[in-house]
């Protein structure tokens, strides 16, 4: 057993004592094996984050959520936006309408409202924020309703329909969202 882990161990000190500083202080033996600093961040979204051209008649700073495409856009200036994947909620679960962002919140807590707690009795009354909280590494509020855009530690969602109406978005996405929008940020929300 010990000559079976000797290689890649071994493997694994070259390459960090071979590598450039920069390298060597990123480099996580954790991440080969899974639960490394990169494993709970949400992982690369299978819809990759892209700027596009946008023909929209909103301002820039607004966003645009469609629920049938399971994508969302941030309009920019000169006729783009940039587009992320999301995901959406599931049949009977998806909605549309205009709100603010009322709130922004790093990791944070989530206490599922009453109406999932019905459906679904077995789930925690309230889970502090953190890694395996399903909202992520941030949270956006959207007005009086009970919906947020907010991370996901589960990127094979992204671009499905399983939620209960919020819009998830990988961590790694909503913390680029949530770095370029700020409390009152108008949302769009389409429902086609």
């Amino acid at each position: 057993m010990i000559r079976f882990l000797a290689a890649p161990i071994a493997a694994i000190a070259l390459l960090t004592a071979t590598a450039g500083g920069a390298l060597a202080e990123e480099f996580d033996s954790r991440d080969i094996m899974g639960g490394g600093p990169n494993f709970f961040r949400g992982g690369s979204s299978p819809i990759p984050r892209t700027t596009v051209m946008y023909n929209g008649n909103y301002a820039p700073g607004t966003i645009v959520v469609n629920t049938s495409e399971r994508r969302l856009y941030l309009v920019l200036q000169n006729g783009q936006a940039l587009r992320y994947g999301i995901g959406v909620g599931r049949d009977g679960f998806r909605w549309g309408g205009v709100h603010r962002i009322t709130a922004k919140k790093e990791w944070p807590a989530w206490t599922p409202p009453s109406q999932m707690l019905a459906r679904r009795p077995d789930l925690p009354r309230h889970m502090k924020g953190g890694i395996e909280n399903p909202l992520g590494a941030r949270a956006m509020y959207l007005g009086s309703t009970l919906y947020r855009i907010h991370g996901s530690n589960e990127p094979e969602t992204i671009g499905q329909a399983v939620s209960s109406g919020c819009f998830r978005m990988t961590n790694d996405d909503v913390t680029d969202l949530y770095s370029r929008v700020s409390v009152g940020t108008t949302v769009v929300v389409l429902n086609n």
